[in-house]
């Protein structure tokens, strides 16, 4: 790989030691909730402990699959006469009827524009009726389903025929391809934890179904993996000692059609027991809905675009906080409040900007660096998402027009 790390200048001493873990500043930078939405939502069913036995449970379903596109009409809607909640489908071609899950229920209620909501409630003769009547009538007249055979056919998904499936084993292979198993054969892993009575981050955790960050449902797929033994020094903090930062992204993707797919590249200085990341600076994220041509743009966007993060130097990155911190834009009370206000802070915001960074840092702010700082703080405060992000966002333009 090409990434350099520049453990060389990284303070040997007490700060920095690889047994015992990474001094580490979570006043910084951004906090994302992302991973640990999905940390809090996984059962032990849908936790694995590899890459390795991720993507051969994926495989294996996606092997014992089929995609087609059916005539809506063609479809027989049975009721089970000794489960009044059960129904079934008969599908074109099919020697058995498909048992729809779930899912794959509402999908079909919501391409015939039915409410699934209110036929679940119902016996299913009448919302067998009711579907009927609505497959018979369905305006775009084919559907593309998705079938397994598992003992039983059941149909996983039901969406509109120009749906462009980007299956879940695709991406789960494409994060092997850089990381390996996920367990530390290559420099990609899961995460290690932070001790917050120390602030010392360590990478060197056990992965159990509590801490590991690869998860995959009957609907999708969710993987976490940081490059954490080897820390990126950008710069120094007020005390001296080194600000570091790790490399991770995290992926996700449904090819069942309950979401996009996408890919989250940062820099972050730390991951919490609950997997929320710390002092996440330089977000990036790209998504690609399952339209007609998304496994082209996966093939040409997506998985170059993971590759590219994974081997890539981290000296742009390193560079633009250093021209951040060396970029002086205020040099008095005013030159602050200008600086905020001429960039959309209210004159309360500007005031708890300045008020932050001079209570983290020991003195006002006064270079772009120390701007985003006290504005990210700030937006951690935010209660509601939208404010928020419009926060981070504009913290965010700041250090990109020094870079």
């Amino acid at each position: 790989m090409t990434m350099q790390v520049l453990e060389a200048s990284v303070d040997a001493n007490a700060d920095t030691n690889a047994n015992a873990g990474y001094k580490v500043d979570l006043d910084r930078g951004e906090r994302v909730g992302r991973v640990s939405s999905e940390w809090f939502s996984r059962p032990d069913d849908e936790r694995y402990l590899s890459l390795d036995t991720l993507a051969e449970t994926v495989r294996t379903r996606t092997e014992h699959s089929r995609s087609r596109v059916v005539e809506s009409a063609a479809i027989q809607v049975e009721a089970s006469r000794d489960n009044p909640e059960r129904l079934s489908l008969m599908l074109p071609g099919a020697n058995a009827p498909t048992i729809p899950t779930h899912w794959s229920f509402g999908q079909l209620a919501s391409q015939v524009g039915a409410p699934a909501a209110y036929l679940r409630q119902l016996p299913a003769a009448l919302a067998g009726i009711n579907l009927q009547y609505g497959l018979a009538t369905h305006r775009a007249e084919q559907i593309k389903t998705y079938e397994t055979e598992s003992g039983r056919v059941e149909l996983r998904a039901v969406t509109g025929p120009d749906y462009g499936r980007i299956y879940d084993y695709e991406l789960v292979e494409a994060v092997q391809r850089i990381a390996g198993n996920g367990t530390g054969d290559t420099r990609w892993k899961v995460p290690g934890i932070l001790d917050w009575s120390t602030g010392i981050y360590n990478p060197h955790v056990d992965i159990t179904k509590d801490t590991t960050t690869l998860y995959a449902s009957d609907r999708d797929v969710f993987l976490f993996l940081v490059d954490d033994r080897n820390p990126i020094e950008a710069g120094r903090l007020s005390d001296g000692s080194p600000d570091l930062f790790f490399r991770g992204f995290y992926c996700w993707n449904s090819e069942v059609g309950a979401k996009t797919l996408g890919i989250a590249s940062f820099y972050l200085r730390a991951v919490c027991q609950n997997r929320n990341l710390w002092g996440v600076e330089d977000f990036q994220e790209i998504k690609i809905r399952h339209s007609k041509y998304a496994g082209s743009r996966f093939a040409h966007e997506a998985a170059p675009a993971l590759r590219n993060f994974a081997n890539s130097s981290p000296t742009p990155f390193i560079n633009g906080i250093k021209a951040a911190r060396e970029r002086i834009v205020a040099g008095s009370d005013e030159d602050r409040s200008d600086f905020l206000r001429k960039r959309g802070f209210s004159k309360a915001e500007t005031g708890k900007i300045i008020d932050i960074v001079l209570d983290e840092e020991g003195r006002p702010p006064e270079s772009v660096f120390d701007f985003v700082q006290g504005i990210t703080a700030l937006a951690r405060t935010k209660t509601h998402q939208d404010v928020r992000l419009d926060m981070e966002g504009r913290a965010k333009k700041l250090l990109d027009r020094i870079a």
